[in-house]
């Protein structure tokens, strides 16, 4: 265990380091308090320097801001392709996390932040971290974002195909961007399911929050299976199916990613961008091998019943920013045995793909994220694979 130790008047104190995303153990800390110089601060945490904080805590924060604004005027360097723009972006962003994760707040052994004006965030950290186990020091970053998630774990986030609301944990991949839950709750569901609805079986894996199983829940299939491979969602989604009423329906179970049996569909919405995710959200958006991609493809046939198929949910935006190819998934697809019997495809509408400051605009703005369905290459009427999708359109699905 690292610990980190200062000095505050004529008292040593001393707290356990924690890192959610595993930044390393900092070397050399310094005290800093209302007096500390933004310039100062910045310069100090560039060279490795970590900064207990001993202030006001608003006025930590108004540092914290003062900081980013020294690291958004550095010139970032010209890219030549949108993969370069991608890399640069990347290398831009975890150099931004790593000087900012240099200013850290102390918590208490009953993780009270005792700095003036600071707010309860007892029970943030308690959803966060767990019940504490001593003094604790963090950056105050970090903090931020526990205490973000626990306001968005009260409100929780509105879902339209649900019409409730889902409410995230601390670490799980919220669902505020839609796109990927239309799809799932409008695509056509195979005789399988729609003819046995009371026999029927799904699974869903990389639940999260829970929301497709829930989807596929009020759609009519009668049991769904959701996995994860991590604790905070598996909890998470029981939460949700609890909140929902729909534990009767909805079974969680990992960490892994099938579960046991068969299924009459299997639904997969997995991360597809070549980088190495530096925190737990990051799971769900960046996998370097595509490793849960190729396991979905691996184990599907395997795992469906005769006459069911595999959803695949997809975003191509790691096409448009030239990291993948299509034919690289295609000869995944095809090298799994499956075959592709439809595609619908919808157009991203969250804020982003707007932002004509966003030095990923381009990609973004032509990005496509798709359901594709997948069945053995040995069911019925194998053919060549469907390579011109639907729109997602009311009009387009029947279920």
């Amino acid at each position: 265990m690292s610990t980190i130790h200062w000095t505050t008047g004529d008292t040593r104190q001393s707290a356990r380091w924690h890192s959610e995303n595993d930044t390393s153990f900092p070397r050399r800390t310094v005290v800093a308090d209302d007096r500390t110089k933004a310039d100062d601060a910045y310069r100090q945490a560039c060279e490795g320097t970590a900064l207990i904080w001993q202030g006001d805590f608003h006025n930590a924060r108004q540092l914290l801001l003062a900081m980013g604004r020294r690291i958004d005027r550095r010139t970032p360097g010209s890219a030549t392709s949108p993969s370069e723009s991608f890399h640069l972006h990347r290398r831009r962003s975890g150099h931004r996390a790593l000087v900012l994760g240099k200013l850290l707040v102390p918590l208490d052994d009953d993780h009270t932040l005792a700095l003036r004006r600071a707010p309860d965030i007892r029970q943030a950290c308690l959803e966060a971290y767990g019940p504490p186990t001593g003094p604790m020091a963090v950056s105050l970053r970090e903090l931020l974002g526990v205490i973000g998630a626990h306001q968005w774990r009260v409100k929780g986030v509105d879902v339209p195909a649900l019409g409730a609301h889902v409410h995230p944990h601390y670490g799980v991949f919220a669902p505020v961007r839609g796109e990927y839950v239309d799809l799932v709750a409008r695509a056509p569901l195979r005789a399988a399911v729609l003819h046995r609805p009371a026999t029927s079986t799904a699974f869903d894996l990389g639940t999260g929050t829970g929301v497709l199983a829930a989807v596929l829940v009020r759609r009519g299939v009668d049991r769904v299976v959701a996995t994860d491979i991590s604790p905070r969602a598996l909890a998470c989604a029981r939460e949700n199916a609890h909140r929902l009423g729909l534990t009767d329906r909805i079974e969680v179970s990992g960490p892994g990613l099938f579960p046991e049996g068969l299924a009459d569909l299997v639904v997969c919405n997995p991360p597809w961008l070549p980088a190495r995710p530096t925190g737990p959200v990051e799971q769900g958006v960046y996998d370097p091998d595509g490793t849960m991609l190729h396991g979905f493809l691996a184990g599907l046939s395997a795992h469906l019943r005769p006459g069911g198929e595999g959803w695949l949910i997809l975003s191509d935006l790691a096409e448009h920013l030239g990291l993948r190819t299509r034919q690289h998934l295609l000869d995944a697809i095809r090298a799994a045995h499956l075959r592709v019997v439809d595609k619908v495809d919808t157009k991203p509408r969250h804020p982003r793909s707007q932002d004509v400051t966003d030095p990923l605009h381009t990609a973004r703005g032509a990005e496509t994220t798709s359901l594709w369905r997948l069945r053995p290459a040995d069911q019925e009427g194998s053919g060549p694979c469907i390579t011109r999708a639907r729109p997602c359109s009311a009009s387009s699905f029947r279920a």
